[in-house]
C-alpha cells in the first residue's frame, strides 16, 4: 500500500457526529504522549498531518483522516493525570461510544511505549478489545530509544504483561521508520479482508 495524499477530514466531540465510513476504518488508540500523532504522520508520509505536542492530552476529540484506501480515526489519549475527573469521564464516554459502533471498525492499532511496562489503562484497553472481539494489533512505539539488542526482550515483556502473543506486537520508531513495512503489510491485509467481507454481505 502506498499513501500519497492523506488528508484531515474532521474532529468530533460527540457520538452524534461520528462518521459512518464508506471504506474500512482503522482506529489508533493509546495513552497520552505515547506517540499517536507521530505514528499517524509516519503512515501518511507527512510531518504535520496529525499535530504533535510535547504536552500530553492534546487529542481530546476523535479526529478523522482520509487515507485513500481507508479512514483513520485518532482517538483521545487516556490515562493523563493532569486533567479533571469530569474531563476524564468525558473522554472515557467518548471512547466507549466509539467502540460500541464496532460494526464500523475494521481494526485497532493500540499503542504502548516500548520503554515502559504497560499501564493498567493499557491492560484495561486490551481486555476491552478482547471482550468485544474487536481485531487489534499492539504497536510498541519509540523503539529507537532502546538499544537494538533490547527491543526483542522489551516486546516479550509487553506481550507477557498484556497476555498477547509476541506476533501481535509490532515494534516501531517514527525516527528510523522501524516497523513501517510491517505495519503497511498489515494494512494491506486489513483492507483486503474488509473489502472481501463487504462483498460477501452484498
Amino acid at each position: 500500500m502506498i499513501i500519497n495524499n492523506a488528508k484531515f477530514i474532521t474532529s468530533v466531540a460527540s457520538e452524534k457526529n461520528f462518521l459512518v465510513p464508506d471504506r474500512p476504518m482503522i482506529a489508533v488508540c493509546g495513552k497520552s504522549n505515547v506517540g499517536k500523532s507521530s505514528f499517524i504522520n509516519m503512515l501518511a508520509n507527512q510531518k504535520k498531518l496529525a499535530k504533535t505536542s510535547s504536552a500530553p492530552g492534546r487529542t481530546r476529540l476523535v479526529n478523522y483522516f482520509d487515507f485513500e484506501k481507508f479512514i483513520l480515526a485518532d482517538l483521545p489519549g487516556y490515562g493523563f493525570a493532569s486533567v479533571s475527573k469530569v474531563e476524564k469521564e468525558k473522554w472515557s464516554k467518548l471512547l466507549e461510544k466509539f467502540f460500541e459502533r464496532k460494526e464500523f471498525i475494521s481494526h485497532i492499532f493500540a499503542l504502548v511505549d516500548i520503554r515502559h511496562e504497560p499501564t493498567n489503562d493499557d491492560k484495561q484497553m486490551i481486555s476491552y478489545l478482547y471482550y468485544h472481539a474487536i481485531p487489534f494489533t499492539i504497536i510498541a512505539t519509540k523503539a529507537d530509544k532502546l538499544p537494538k539488542t533490547r527491543v526483542k526482550d522489551a516486546v516479550r515483556k509487553v506481550a507477557n504483561f498484556l497476555t498477547v502473543g509476541e506476533g501481535d506486537i509490532i515494534a516501531t520508531s517514527t525516527e528510523n521508520k522501524r516497523g513501517k513495512d510491517e505495519v503497511f503489510s498489515l494494512l494491506d491485509k486489513i483492507v483486503m479482508i474488509a473489502e472481501q467481507s463487504e462483498e460477501i454481505d452484498e
